[in-house]
């Protein structure tokens, strides 16, 4: 049995987007490296990246250029209430997000409880490709997995749009 290609880089991913990129994340808690700085720096003294920093130098300017072709991209979170110290950060960091194009909305968790949601993050491309975000229980980022399995897609766009629905923008979401 041929072994499946490995998962598209976010560039690609939103690269190949024509309509809207839909991301979906569920934890309340990532322990992604390339954020270790930036997130130790939050705790010491609520300090957030500016734009133009090295941590945002990828995905902004990825984002940017995604919206400036017309394409959607808009992110939902759920999260446990009261949040944690990342959820914090998250939502610090999020007025950036939103400057590069990216509509964000929240959604507590006690509000999810009777919707049908994967067991993993995702990006959801034009409803036909599935990225899993995948991570292991201490929040440390695992190899990424995909699909375009209609029934994938079909889950996934349903459980965004279900979230997306009851969600509170971000300048309303209040910590």
């Amino acid at each position: 049995m041929p072994q499946k290609p490995p998962a598209p880089s976010f560039e690609d991913l939103l690269d190949s987007a024509r309509t809207h990129a839909l991301h979906l994340e569920l934890r309340d808690v990532y322990a992604v490296g390339e954020e270790r700085k930036v997130y130790d720096a939050f705790l010491r003294d609520g300090s957030v990246p500016a734009d133009d920093s090295e941590f945002w130098s990828g995905w902004l300017p990825l984002v940017e250029r995604t919206v400036a072709r017309g394409v959607k991209v808009l992110r939902a979170r759920v999260v446990s209430e009261p949040v944690t110290d990342y959820i914090r950060f998250e939502h610090a960091i999020t007025d950036a997000n939103l400057r590069a194009g990216e509509d964000v909305r929240w959604l507590s968790r006690r509000l999810a409880s009777a919707l049908a949601l994967p067991g993993n993050d995702f990006w959801l491309i034009d409803d036909r490709l599935v990225r899993w975000n995948i991570f292991s229980g201490d929040g440390q980022a695992l190899e990424p997995d995909h699909t375009e399995d209609p029934q994938a897609v079909k889950l996934c766009a349903e459980a965004f749009r279900s979230v997306w629905d009851l969600a509170t923008p971000h300048a309303d979401y209040r910590i």
